[in-house]
């Protein structure tokens, strides 16, 4: 991945190009998990390389990504926003509103998670994906569960149905509206990787989270992805 650079996140096939992500390192029950014990850690999918994490920490590997796909000549792409960095996150129907920061990837290739301080932590925006609103899938990881207890910012992200709003308020003043297409339950070990972070032709937003808790091993065993298209 070129430094500082947001283009989509490109899967080739025929290039034999593929984002391995292996989502991981959820660890401790959520506030209701019964028989949980002790307080749990926070929970989060981790990524490695470009791209990914979710609730306590997340990790992925993947080489970095290639240049955004051209549309294919006589083929319009649908119309998209510029560039801009998201500022707030707010889905209404779940009574989610949380700021978003920006993180990276650390120095081995593992994404940076929000450290947690038992509030659930805010949600964050992966600074290698395209901004909320331009072409390509933007993503953006929450905690599920956070220390003490307490809800994570993702914590209801299954109660979304195909429809519901989400809205990113972004650092120019616009807000990118998008559109709940679906949700998805993906095992770690099976998780998907073209199909969450592979080019679209138009603006697309990826949600993660943790899922699927464990309480003989105290471990995230799923991950839990929302699929929503911005808003004509």
């Amino acid at each position: 991945m070129e430094p500082g650079r947001r283009g989509g996140l490109w899967a080739s096939t025929a290039a034999g190009v593929m984002l391995l992500f292996s989502l991981a390192g959820c660890a401790g029950g959520p506030a209701d998990a019964p028989g949980a014990g002790a307080a749990p850690t926070a929970s989060a999918s981790s990524a490695a390389a470009p791209t990914e994490a979710a609730v306590p920490s997340p990790s992925a590997t993947a080489p970095g990504p290639a240049a955004p796909a051209a549309a294919p000549p006589g083929r319009q792409l649908p119309p998209v926003m510029g560039a801009s960095a998201p500022v707030t996150l707010s889905i209404p129907s779940i009574g989610v509103r949380t700021d978003l920061l920006h993180l990276g990837l650390e120095e081995n290739g593992s994404l940076k998670v929000p450290e947690d301080i038992g509030s659930g932590t805010p949600g964050s925006w992966y600074d290698g994906s395209p901004t909320p609103g331009e072409r390509g899938p933007s993503v953006i990881l929450g905690h599920v569960n956070a220390l003490g207890g307490n809800k994570g910012v993702f914590a209801d992200l299954r109660k979304l149905i195909p429809g519901a709003e989400i809205n990113v308020s972004r650092d120019d003043g616009s807000t990118a509206v998008f559109t709940v297409d679906r949700g998805a339950l993906y095992p770690k070990n099976e998780f998907p990787t073209v199909e969450v972070y592979g080019n679209t032709d138009g603006a697309e937003l990826r949600l993660i989270t943790c899922d699927g808790y464990d309480p003989a091993t105290g471990l995230f065993d799923d991950n839990y992805v929302i699929y929503a298209t911005l808003k004509a």
